[in-house]
């Protein structure tokens, strides 16, 4: 059975013979046919093209004939439809790949289609109306987070070993702490973002993965990253493979932890806990912990960067405007991104380049209140993931939703996006109603190789991958080879 197998142990599988490439996509689609009516995570199948491109794969690429799911958002994949979340985008189908689709491609993965996201990835929870919302693996009463929440339930289930994600301001990390995963945000520029955009959002955008095991979300590095022709600017060069940085020992760490939100209020009780018990284990393996909290993220900073993600959701809907040829209909905007949109139109030029300057003097404050300690430790979420709907927005006031998203995304993973930073959300306890719960690390500008070393050395102390959602493993066993 190839469920549980990540990434890297199904590329051994068919490297030494033992299956082809497509015997890993066939087993997958049948996960994927199986969980998905209850599940809601794959909204843009492409299986006859993946079973295709597994039958003429080479096997001695590096991931031959693993499958792979691309989230729905900021991410073109030639002949499949591109609507990220929104009726407006409903119909319109990609001409060409995105750079770094070229490149999963190039190292043998089987794309078996699209993921789940909210609309224009603007919500911490991922049910759009256009095609309906995601369910937790772990409880499908609650949500997945977002928003590569349909990335996330797809990789937490077993369908697929890995699914691509990206983060504007913690979309691979909320899903990942709410699913049971890990997910790294690597260093702005490490991976790339073209042809189609040279960056995003002011640089706050970084795309890559969410996986089971922490080797997998090094080796995905090794085939995505790296500069592509005329990007705006690159990450600082990475070791000789970053899957050899899952070997090496951290070393002695110095980590800052707090347990408060960005405006100071304790956090919820269920994940304060875990970060406590983080500590404990981080102490016991010899690193350094001190309390330390993040004074540096004023009011100011909290401004500009409601000016910033104002100014993105216009830029989002120009963007297709120009590519369409066309503005969307009152009903083909969901009430939060509409919100969203008034808001941004009325940030100007001068304002949203204020707006950046202010998150370029933060980002300077922030290194050098950080150069003291590696890390900076905290709850990736404020709670357990919520039930779903609660951060749905409606027709009559969308800013009750979100004010319960904000109540959600409290802890301010954003840093990382502002300043560049690598960082990480590690799989880590469990709420006492049996939801996931991730502690996260906010690393250094290039600093990957430290927080992969670091969540080696947490996967083994804690192994998390073994603790599987009940209703998956029942599919999974349903539709394992006999």
């Amino acid at each position: 059975m190839t469920a549980w197998l990540d990434a890297r142990a199904l590329a051994d599988l068919v490297h030494r013979g033992e299956l082809r490439p497509v015997d890993l996509v066939e087993d997958a689609v049948a996960r994927v046919e199986e969980l998905n009516p209850t599940l809601n995570a794959v909204i843009i199948p492409d299986y006859e093209r993946a079973l295709e491109a597994a039958r003429a794969t080479d096997p001695a690429l590096p991931f031959a004939g693993v499958p792979i799911l691309l989230k729905d958002l900021c991410t073109e994949a030639d002949g499949l439809r591109c609507c990220e979340g929104s009726a407006f985008l409903a119909d319109h189908v990609s001409r060409g790949d995105q750079e770094n689709v070229r490149r999963l491609r190039a190292a043998g993965f089987a794309i078996l289609g699209k993921t789940n996201t909210p609309e224009f990835g603007m919500a911490p929870t991922t049910e759009p109306r256009l095609f309906g919302a995601t369910a937790n693996p772990w409880d499908v009463r609650h949500t997945t987070g977002g928003s590569s929440g349909g990335s996330a339930a797809a990789v937490a289930s077993g369908m697929v070993p890995v699914a691509h994600g990206n983060d504007a301001g913690g979309s691979i990390r909320i899903p990942a702490s709410a699913c049971h995963l890990f997910g790294l945000k690597p260093t702005r520029g490490r991976n790339p973002l073209g042809p189609r955009y040279g960056d995003a959002f002011a640089g706050m955008v970084s795309e890559h993965v969410l996986t089971r095991t922490v080797r997998d979300s090094a080796a995905l590095l090794d085939v995505t990253s790296g500069p592509d022709l005329g990007d705006p600017y690159s990450a600082p060069p990475g070791p000789g493979r970053w899957v050899d940085e899952c070997v090496p020992e951290p070393g002695r760490l110095r980590i800052a932890v707090t347990t408060r939100t960005a405006d100071g209020d304790p956090g919820h009780p269920e994940v304060v806990a875990v970060v406590a018990e983080a500590c404990r284990l981080l102490t016991e393996l010899g690193h350094d912990v001190f309390e330390r909290d993040l004074t540096e993220l004023d009011g100011r900073v909290g401004s500009a960067i409601g000016r910033m993600y104002g100014a993105a959701t216009d830029w989002a809907i120009r963007y297709w405007v120009d590519e369409l040829g066309r503005r969307p209909e009152p009903d083909e905007l969901e009430p939060l991104t509409r919100l969203y949109w008034e808001r941004g139109q009325r940030v100007s030029g001068g304002e949203l380049l204020m707006a950046i300057t202010t998150i370029q003097r933060f980002t300077r404050r922030l290194a050098e209140a950080t150069a003291g300690f590696d890390l900076w430790l905290s709850p990736t979420l404020a709670e357990p993931p919520p039930r779903l709907g609660e951060m749905a927005a409606d027709d009559a006031d969308p800013t009750v939703a979100e004010a319960r998203a904000a109540r959600f995304v409290a802890y301010p993973l954003v840093v990382a996006n502002l300043t560049g930073r690598a960082a990480m959300s590690v799989p880590f306890g469990w709420s006492a109603s049996g939801l996931p719960i991730g502690v996260h690390f906010l690393g250094t500008y290039g600093g990957e190789a430290t927080l992969l070393r670091l969540a080696a050395q947490l996967e083994q102390a804690r192994p998390w991958a073994d603790r599987r959602p009940s209703t998956a493993v029942a599919a999974a066993e349903a539709v394992a080879p006999g």
